[in-house]
């Protein structure tokens, strides 16, 4: 037994330095100058720079990119920064590649050319013109769906025609077909919407186009009216925009009829996880503000039902939807309708109760300031109720807890105030707990008696 054992790792040891030769033979197979100098490997897709010089694509544009003018090797200002295809020497790699199969070497696939700063700059001429042309609509469309389609292609395509302002021109764009909101144009304008977001984050610039009133009643008609793509493309991009945090944008919406309705609808019947966070943090940085634009949000968006959608939501969802709810829920607690509406919800302080220290540090934030706006603020006859209920389901075990294990300044305030709230009434809660059950031992002895 002992000597098969033996044979048998004797024989996996060689195989296995066999397989090391093997793979050691291959790569001293590959002829030089179809290694890229900067890698060391072979090249997947060789580009000549002005010197002369061929290099694979992505390790020369790494090494350009990150700030390098000269030519690696011979250390030459460089001409040009754009790379030209050596398709010479991909072909014979390519041959190589076949020749060498048995070998294990796999053939490198053609390239596709990455488009060129001049190829873009003609594209944009071309959607600029169009759009100022009622008659190069067609064209126009087709254009855009060309740029998308170049766009993800690669990173290094999207970047090309980030650089070159495609966000701006196709916003602007945007703003023009906005302004008149015809049916007609409806086509053009999803496909505008769709490249949008693959360009994604957007400049300053861009965004400031997006908010414009025009534009964001064309966002908000495509997220009632829309197909479930454009309702998407559409909700990514109002975030993008109230991001910036302008009361301004706040109000032009509040004014947009059906707005603040299709937001709440996302969330209510949600097209996808992405879509619901988009929708989540939108609505997140139009009630989070102490700016009278916001307290109306708030109230409509309280009107609409969100407290106890956010709750129910709460109850069973991702960590960063769940951040995002309680974030929401916080800055709708704000409002006196909020709390309100907040309070008299059966499920609001065991949901808030349950996500201390199991979701993380945020939600836990979260929660706290929730909980210290419904019971800390909360001077009427309802706190007690409301402090009995936290007793029960564990609040005063839960936030000891936190201050124990830590948290940020802030929090551990709000905790500390809680949790001597609580301990006010957690004597009373144990007496009057002691009296039902002796009231309740007494009747059964009284019927056993009987």
């Amino acid at each position: 037994m002992i000597s098969t054992w033996r044979k048998r790792r004797a024989s996996r040891t060689s195989n296995t330095k066999k397989q090391i030769e093997e793979k050691s033979m291959e790569l001293m197979m590959i002829p030089s100058h179809f290694k890229c100098p900067i890698s060391l490997d072979l090249m997947k897709d060789p580009v000549t720079l002005s010197t002369g010089i061929t290099y694979d694509r992505v390790s020369i544009e790494t090494w350009i990119e990150s700030g390098n003018q000269t030519c690696p090797i011979t250390k030459k200002v460089l001409k040009s920064l754009e790379p030209i295809p050596n398709h010479t020497m991909r072909k014979m790699i390519q041959e190589w590649c076949v020749e060498n199969k048995d070998h294990g070497i796999e053939r490198i696939p053609t390239p596709r050319i990455p488009v060129t700063s001049s190829e873009v700059t003609e594209i944009l001429r071309k959607v600029e013109s169009c759009c100022k042309s009622q008659q190069g609509l067609e064209s126009g469309r087709e254009l855009v769906m060309k740029m998308r389609k170049m766009i993800k292609e690669s990173m290094r395509n999207k970047r090309c025609f980030v650089t070159n302002g495609a966000g701006k021109i196709l916003s602007s764009t945007l703003l023009v077909f906005s302004e008149k909101l015809s049916v007609g144009d409806s086509e053009t304008m999803e496909e505008i919407l769709s490249t949008l977001t693959i360009l994604l984050p957007l400049d300053g610039e861009s965004k400031s186009i997006l908010g414009s009133k025009s534009s964001l009643n064309c966002m908000i008609w495509f997220l009632k009216c829309g197909s479930l793509s454009s309702r998407r493309n559409s909700v990514f991009l109002l975030k993008e925009v109230m991001r910036m945090e302008e009361m301004w944008r706040v109000e032009e919406l509040l004014k947009i009829d059906g707005a603040l309705e299709s937001l709440v609808k996302l969330v209510k019947e949600p097209i996808c996880p992405t879509t619901t966070k988009a929708s989540l943090l939108t609505i997140y940085h139009m009630v989070n503000s102490s700016q009278l634009s916001n307290e109306k949000a708030r109230s409509k968006f309280v009107d609409l039902g969100l407290v106890e959608l956010l709750i129910e939501t709460l109850v069973d969802c991702e960590k960063s939807i769940c951040e995002k709810a309680l974030g929401i829920l916080s800055g709708l607690c704000n409002s006196e309708k909020g709390r309100k509406r907040a309070n008299s919800y059966a499920l609001t302080i065991p949901v808030l109760i349950k996500k201390l220290l199991r979701v993380s540090d945020m939600a836990t934030e979260f929660s706290v300031s929730i909980l210290w706006k419904l019971i800390g603020k909360n001077e009427k006859k309802d706190n007690v109720v409301l402090i009995n209920e936290a007793l029960q389901v564990g609040a005063f075990q839960k936030l000891l807890l936190l201050l124990q294990v830590g948290c940020s300044e802030n929090t551990k305030e709000k905790a500390s105030e809680l949790l001597k709230l609580l301990n006010l009434h957690r004597d009373k809660l144990v007496e009057a707990s002691l009296f039902v059950t002796n009231q309740a031992i007494k009747l059964v002895r009284e019927d056993q008696k009987l």
